[in-house]
């Protein structure tokens, strides 16, 4: 969108912000009622890369599209959740959105370090925008980070691990019906969602607990993102908004 600042751009789209894709999901799954509605209409799990795609063009579309492709993903999404139970409720839609831009910001850190004061601003103004172009009320977005930071860590003791959760997670992380290049690429994916993860999650989904290999995995990726061109770190972004089948 054309009032969006140059710095945000590069950062909404740098696709290696979807390495925190799996972290975000688990957190939305330990709300019970987000992992029921997953559980009962949801196909992620077993087509992973079609739901990644469907979540990354409605997140550029909105961050980053133009006013028609904002649209248009948002018609979109908004139909697919008639069949989704809660996906209606601001809570949850609340929760979701959360859960996005908290793992995109934590990510960024990780593997770019901290935001700039007014980019942080910037960025988390607009992760609200992924939720208030659906159901979510603007109002019940959090005036401020510091705000977010509080509904944050008042909302972590409410999650719990069900079995709805753990049997959507068992299938995603299994991922028998992705790429064997993906399958290859779980072991540090689990790794490195399990450094993204408060500890009581990361144990309630069986996730590793080991501290170093998490650190060696985040530096890896960390050092193959900053030598990647960033041509290639924007591809998805590009692509996606340029086929409007996708956005």
């Amino acid at each position: 969108m054309s009032d969006r600042s140059e710095a945000f751009r590069r950062y909404a789209a740098d696709s290696s912000l979807v390495f925190g894709g799996l972290a975000a999901i688990l957190l939305q799954l330990a709300h019970p009622v987000v992992a029921r509605g997953v559980a009962e209409s949801s196909s992620f799990a077993r087509d992973p890369l079609r739901r990644l795609r469907q979540t990354l063009a409605y997140v550029y579309a909105v961050q980053l599209g133009s006013p028609q492709q904002h649209a248009l993903a948002v018609r979109r999404v908004d139909s697919a959740h008639t069949r989704v139970t809660g996906a209606r409720d601001p809570g949850l839609q609340l929760w979701v959105t959360a859960t996005l831009a908290h793992t995109g910001m934590q990510v960024h850190e990780l593997l770019h370090g901290p935001l700039p004061a007014e980019l942080a601003a910037e960025v988390y103004a607009a992760s609200g925008e992924l939720g208030m172009s659906l159901q979510l009320p603007r109002h019940a977005w959090p005036a401020d980070r510091a705000a977010f930071d509080r509904y944050w860590e008042a909302a972590l003791p409410t999650l719990e691990v069900g079995p709805a959760a753990r049997a959507v997670a068992a299938e995603l992380l299994a991922a028998r019906a992705a790429p064997w290049w993906l399958r290859l690429a779980l072991p540090a994916a689990r790794e490195f969602t399990a450094v993204l993860l408060p500890a009581r999650l990361r144990d309630a989904y069986n996730l590793p607990d080991h501290p170093r290999r998490g650190r060696t995995v985040v530096g890896v990726v960390r050092m193959l993102v900053r030598l990647a061109p960033r041509r290639l770190l924007e591809l998805p972004s590009r692509r996606l908004l340029a086929d409007p089948r996708r956005t």
